[in-house]
């Protein structure tokens, strides 16, 4: 190892732009490993936002029964979308839960930032926590959910373990919540 930690960064030579779409870029960098091997490898980058939203009573959180056409299966999901350019991320969040649930947060607070996968993608999901929300409506986007159902926080670790919880925001956010709320 090398006095500042740094014997194993690989060397960027270059990056271009394949495809670039208002919530996606998909490009291709040209590295070089410390060894010197170098080859060229997909980046995908984009920033999401999603919002844990519990009942008042902080017994139940606000999901959605939806399916996954890329994984072919159905699944529950917590509300979120991508972050528009120049958005703040907390009112993406919010305009997300509103738009997907029909429900409004009523109180946004910052929970955590993960990243899924970070040898692909630079994909930042930003996680809130609203505690309360009021029903305003139907969801305005029909497309989004089979279902949308207040899901017992109890019963969040038997979901998972069925495999009906899988998206790493979404168990990041409803573990984060179990373990510390």
């Amino acid at each position: 190892m090398t006095a500042d930690g740094k014997a194993t960064l690989w060397k960027i030579h270059g990056e271009r732009v394949i495809d670039d779409t208002r919530h996606v870029q998909l490009s291709i960098a040209s590295v070089e490993l410390p060894d010197g091997v170098q080859f060229e490898q997909y980046v995908l980058r984009m920033k999401a936002a999603m919002m844990v939203v519990l009942d008042d009573t902080r017994e139940h959180v606000l999901m959605m029964w939806r399916h996954r056409f890329i994984i072919d299966r159905w699944v529950w999901e917590l509300p979120g979308g991508y972050v528009d350019p120049n958005e703040d991320p907390a009112a993406t969040a919010a305009r997300e839960v509103e738009e997907e649930t029909g429900w409004r947060p009523r109180r946004v607070e910052p929970l955590v930032s993960l990243q899924p996968s970070v040898g692909t993608t630079d994909a930042e999901n930003l996680l809130f926590v609203s505690r309360g929300a009021d029903h305003i409506g139907e969801p305005a986007d029909i497309n989004e959910a089979e279902r949308i159902e207040w899901i017992r926080l109890d019963s969040i670790r038997d979901r998972i373990t069925a495999g009906e919880i899988i998206g790493a925001a979404s168990l990041v956010g409803l573990l984060h919540v179990l373990a510390f709320r």
